[in-house]
């Protein structure tokens, strides 16, 4: 199972920039602050120019693959990974990227690590927001690593100060965790968001927690995908037929106990395998595009 996770996929693996990553820490802790520094995302702290970024450096969030984003990186700053970095010296980017950038290290290290997507409570007060975090097996199982915030950062539902690598599981809710919650009753779908101010309906409730459910099964199968890419059975629909509401209370269930092969088999799905030609939707609300996979 860990050799499996230890292994690059092609969207983490570092390609040329392995060696630049040699000077980096076999230290979880001290890789998760090293992926902190590396990206700046496009929308949490307000439009990116009234930080000093130019227009086109925008385009940087559809970079898909870490080879492109450490040759972006070694671009804006020869330093390797572990220092700190100036804004203007990250790449624009999203939670998933921290994440992509984190595993990408981790796993050159021989470090069993993942992404999951699903929905952190730790952002907004009251909400569960869209949100990839990283998973690591240490001696007591996975644990889920939080590569974006900054260390210190305190939990602003509870003032308290949130473990960045360990976040607590009721904190953060997996693709199927989350899915379940909202099925059962025990979670409000409607607090499931990408944004509370974002009113476009698919991008909320059941149709949204079904699109995460799929991105965390293609993630645990190492296929760890941008957040606005769609696939077969996923689209933009406002509602979901009984057949998938089935078909994803099915996943949920198969995913909470899994094993790989496991993980594997369920993946190879036509309705929610990674295929060569994928669309993409690149925020905010561009026109799909067809996207080749290498």
């Amino acid at each position: 199972m860990d050799d499996f996770y230890v292994s690059q996929s092609r969207f983490t693996d570092p390609g040329p920039l392995g060696e630049w990553l040699d000077a980096t820490p076999r230290d979880i802790a001290a890789l998760r602050e090293a992926a902190s520094e590396l990206v700046f995302h496009y929308w949490a702290l307000g439009d990116i120019a009234e930080h000093g970024f130019p227009p086109a450096r925008r385009e940087e969030i559809t970079l898909r693959y870490a080879a492109d984003m450490w040759a972006r990186l070694r671009e804006l700053d020869p330093a390797p990974p572990g220092g700190p970095r100036p804004p203007l010296s990250r790449i624009v980017g999203c939670c998933r990227d921290f994440t992509l950038l984190f595993v990408s290290m981790a796993r050159h290290h021989g470090i069993p690590a993942r992404a999951r997507v699903g929905f952190a409570s730790y952002l907004m007060p009251g909400w569960y927001i869209d949100h990839v975090v990283a998973e690591v097996r240490g001696d007591d199982g996975w644990q889920l690593v939080e590569p974006q915030l900054p260390p210190g950062f305190r939990d602003p539902v509870d003032d308290a100060e949130l473990d960045l690598l360990d976040v607590p599981r009721d904190r953060f809710l997996t693709g199927p965790d989350a899915w379940t919650a909202a099925r059962s009753g025990e979670l409000d779908p409607a607090l499931l968001v990408v944004s509370p101010d974002l009113d476009i309906p698919f991008l909320r409730g059941l149709p949204y927690a079904w699109h995460n459910l799929v991105l965390d099964l293609a993630a645990l199968n190492k296929h760890e995908m941008l957040q606005w890419d769609t696939w077969g059975a996923l689209d933009d629909s406002v509602s979901l037929a009984p057949a998938t509401l089935a078909r994803a209370d099915e996943l949920a269930e198969l995913m909470a106990d899994a094993d790989v092969e496991q993980l594997r088999v369920a993946f190879e799905a036509d309705d929610v395998r990674v295929p060569p030609v994928i669309r993409t939707v690149t925020p905010p609300g561009r026109l799909p595009l067809e996207v080749v996979l290498r």
